[in-house]
């Protein structure tokens, strides 16, 4: 079995992995509170079509590369969804559901494309679909914890907007606060996220490591500063733990795993949680049953 303290390809793996968890965790809470899910899901397939743009303008397999055009491409999508929304009847889930089917099937076109076109270097290139953590070399990790940083960063400094327009956007609106401005950018936020985890999880499952330690931790906890914090720390244990056990197997992805991990979090959160979880609202529906036996003993005495 690989050690992680001396394998250096595994440590380069494993930090770009905890990180990925921790800034999706983080801008993932937000995400879920303003109940956008699905935008997460959205944006990873919108981002296919502008990764294969991105290589076959420029012929090279370049990560910074890719995420310019994914960025790009989740951009476009926003406006796209927004568009939908403004000018027709369509519901905004609806709309999340048309740009996803449009961008993907278009990626997949594009994707076939280039499969079977004269380019040299394309071999790989399908990885993003479900993410090839193994393949990150230490540049890919240096802009991973860049963006992560800024990630983090920016929710920091910008919490007490992005708290109010997740829970009464009309009261920030009548405090004079951009509304607007501040939900493109916590898409923006999003779409950054997004991009920076399909090169370990592809577009597949990156919206599940986007959304699922949120959820969990909001199990655990009423404030949203904790929610953060936890979601980011589930995310990176998440990260963590699927390369720990791809370390350990043959042909087992990292990114999946890490996925499986969140889910794991997540059940147990379910089942664990003080307040939501389902053993301790039985644990405290049992002593109230007691409690309210007794009190009917000593009444009858």
């Amino acid at each position: 079995m690989p050690n992680l303290l001396t394998d250096p390809n595994l440590q380069w793996i494993l930090l770009g992995s905890m990180l990925l968890g921790l800034s999706t965790g983080v801008v993932g809470t937000f995400a879920y509170l303003r109940k956008q899910s699905l935008i997460g899901d959205t944006l990873a397939h919108a981002a296919l079509p502008g990764i294969c743009i991105a290589f076959m303008l420029t012929e090279v397999k370049s990560i910074g590369l890719f995420m310019i055009g994914a960025i790009v491409a989740g951009m476009i999508a926003t406006v796209g969804i927004g568009w939908i929304t403004r000018y027709s009847r369509i519901k905004p889930d609806a709309a999340m559901g048309i740009v996803l089917s449009v961008f993907f099937g278009l990626g997949i076109v594009l994707l076939t494309q280039i499969q079977h076109s004269s380019y040299g270097n394309q071999s790989g290139l399908d990885k993003f679909l479900f993410g090839q953590a193994a393949s990150m070399t230490s540049e890919d990790v240096y802009t991973m914890a860049s963006v992560a940083v800024v990630l983090v960063l920016v929710c920091a400094l910008l919490y007490k907007e992005f708290k109010l327009i997740s829970f009464d956007s009309g009261y920030g609106r009548g405090l004079g606060f951009s509304v607007t401005m501040l939900e493109q950018l916590l898409l923006w936020l999003v779409t950054v996220a997004v991009v920076v985890g399909i090169q370990a999880v592809g577009v597949v499952l990156v919206a599940a490591l986007l959304i699922t330690p949120a959820v969990s931790a909001r199990y655990w906890t009423d404030r949203l500063g904790v929610m953060a914090a936890l979601s980011g720390l589930f995310g990176a244990l998440s990260g963590a733990a699927g390369t720990w056990v791809s370390a350990g197997t043959e042909q087992l992805p990292t990114g999946p795993l890490s996925v499986l991990t969140a889910t794991a979090v997540f059940v147990f959160s379910v089942l664990f949680g003080p307040r939501r979880g389902i053993v301790s609202k039985l644990l405290r529906r049992r002593a109230a049953k007691r409690e309210w036996a007794a009190e009917e003993r000593g009444a009858s005495l």
